[in-house]
């Protein structure tokens, strides 16, 4: 049997799981929204995981949680390894760009910036006081434009002039989108705009 790991990656907003050989080649990768019950949607992935490979091949010899939820379903699947978002981003991002410096990442309830020298994280800030800076924010402004967020980023490329949409605030922000969009902004420049806010 071959061995391989898994790991999940458990969000405030999705959770996300991968099967990985010992070269890091993806044999199996889950994407699904947590709505509020991180338990169920871990069970959700390991079964589409599962669904995807052929069991009788493999043996899982390592269990790799991350993400807020990441104790809690570390614990229920007794992981080897629990670590936080951003030595998780870091190791991650490295192993696949070592060259890299800069790490942005924005989460369902907060975002990220990581800061690496020579493969060592030097600095990092989140962003966990306001909505406006977050996935979350993006992802209801997709809904009242009546957008998929899968859809943001293709649209979002498509824009020629990106509208400046007022960001110190989510309530401000979402004023500003409904009064630009009464001015006859065009749906792209302002999912261009709300890209560039965040």
């Amino acid at each position: 049997m071959k061995k391989v790991y898994l790991g999940i990656d458990i969000g405030s907003i999705s959770t996300k799981g991968v099967i990985i050989d010992e070269d890091n080649k993806i044999l199996a990768s889950s994407y699904l929204y947590t709505e509020g019950s991180p338990i169920t949607a871990s069970k959700r992935v390991v079964r589409e995981l599962k669904s995807k490979i052929n069991l009788s091949e493999y043996k899982v010899v390592g269990v790799g949680t991350t993400g807020s939820a990441r104790k809690l379903i570390g614990t229920i699947l007794g992981a080897n390894v629990i670590k936080n978002e951003i030595t998780a981003h870091a190791i991650g991002t490295m192993s696949i760009y070592p060259e890299v410096r800069t790490i942005f990442e924005i989460g369902g309830q907060d975002s990220k910036i990581i800061l690496i020298d020579n493969g060592i994280v030097t600095d990092y800030a989140m962003n966990t006081l306001c909505a406006a800076g977050t996935g979350s924010f993006l992802s209801s402004q997709a809904k009242r434009l009546g957008i998929p967020i899968e859809e943001f980023g293709n649209i979002a490329i498509t824009s020629r002039k990106p509208t400046k949409i007022a960001a110190r605030c989510t309530v401000f922000a979402e004023s500003d989108l409904v009064h630009k969009s009464q001015m006859g902004h065009k749906k792209e420049d302002i999912i261009a705009g709300l890209c560039y806010a965040i």
